[in-house]
């Protein structure tokens, strides 16, 4: 097994791009994930699971540490401009303010926002985009951050550093419902490992197994449950989609990929063996 790409995401929710290499530190990829989007009006942190478009915008890092956007229509706005927020915000439909990470202890900035007034759960279904009569995720995979906070203080990803996808995840899921594109942009993994001609999901069973890639080590923690997220418009090519999430559904015990957290920092790069650790 050897790792086929690494990704990074400046702005939390946006497209990112692959890397020939990174660093890898307890928070994950360095220079993940360090921007994200405030919605105004909700007064919390945006995703795409209520922002759809925001899988739409494609974020890079810039010169000076700032983030450059470019929007679907081709033209782009950086971090440094003073129009940002406007042009965000356009082409979102809602006000929205690009903000870059605050330290861990300012907890109310991470805070979620609360569940809706009554019963929550017609919320929590429409948000993991499911139907009638399928489950919800388990909660508990989610970490000890979820329903709390958006994301853990003092990171912008959802539960944990790292998510870690297979090629043979892909091609198996492409098999599966052949219908659809199943692009690895729809799953944003932060690394995709080339299992050969593994069948199925080979990742599933990692559960709690720690890998040395490079001069890292990582270890697996759980499946990474899916939400509507996976469902929604990424580009012209990769359009609106419900029939993937409904296969991982019925077929995936809800999930596609796995969780991971950095147990040792140090460099990885492209075509790096993942080796026992």
């Amino acid at each position: 097994m050897r790792i086929a790409q690494i990704w990074q995401y400046p702005v939390k929710s946006m497209i990112g791009s692959t890397v020939p290499s990174a660093e890898l530190v307890p928070l994950g990829i360095v220079g993940d994930r360090r921007w994200a989007l405030r919605d105004v009006e909700a007064g919390f942190i945006a995703n795409t699971r209520q922002t759809p478009g925001i899988m739409q915008l494609a974020a890079a890092h810039a010169p000076g540490g700032a983030v450059s956007i470019t929007l679907p229509d081709g033209s782009r706005v950086a971090s440094t401009d003073a129009g940002v927020n406007d042009v965000l915000s356009g082409a979102l439909g809602r006000a929205m303010l690009l903000e870059v990470l605050h330290p861990a202890d300012d907890l109310d900035f991470y805070r979620s926002a609360p569940l809706p007034d009554g019963d929550p759960m017609p919320f929590i279904r429409d948000l993991f985009g499911r139907e009638d009569g399928e489950p919800i995720p388990d909660f508990a995979k989610f970490g000890p951050s979820v329903g709390v906070y958006s994301s853990p203080p003092g990171t912008f990803y959802d539960c944990y550093p790292l998510m870690i996808m297979t090629t043979s995840a892909l091609r198996s899921m492409a098999e599966a419902v052949p219908d659809s594109v199943v692009d690895v942009r729809r799953f944003r993994p932060s690394l995709l490992v080339d299992t050969g001609d593994e069948p199925g999901h080979p990742e599933f069973g990692w559960t709690g197994r720690r890998f040395a890639i490079g001069d890292a080590v990582v270890e697996v923690i759980n499946d990474c449950p899916r939400c509507a997220a996976i469902t929604k418009q990424v580009a012209p090519d990769i359009p609106q989609d419900r029939a993937i999430l409904r296969h991982v559904v019925r077929d995936l015990g809800q999930a596609v990929g796995m969780y991971a957290t950095v147990v040792r920092s140090g460099t990885i790069h492209e075509n790096d063996p993942l080796l026992p650790a």
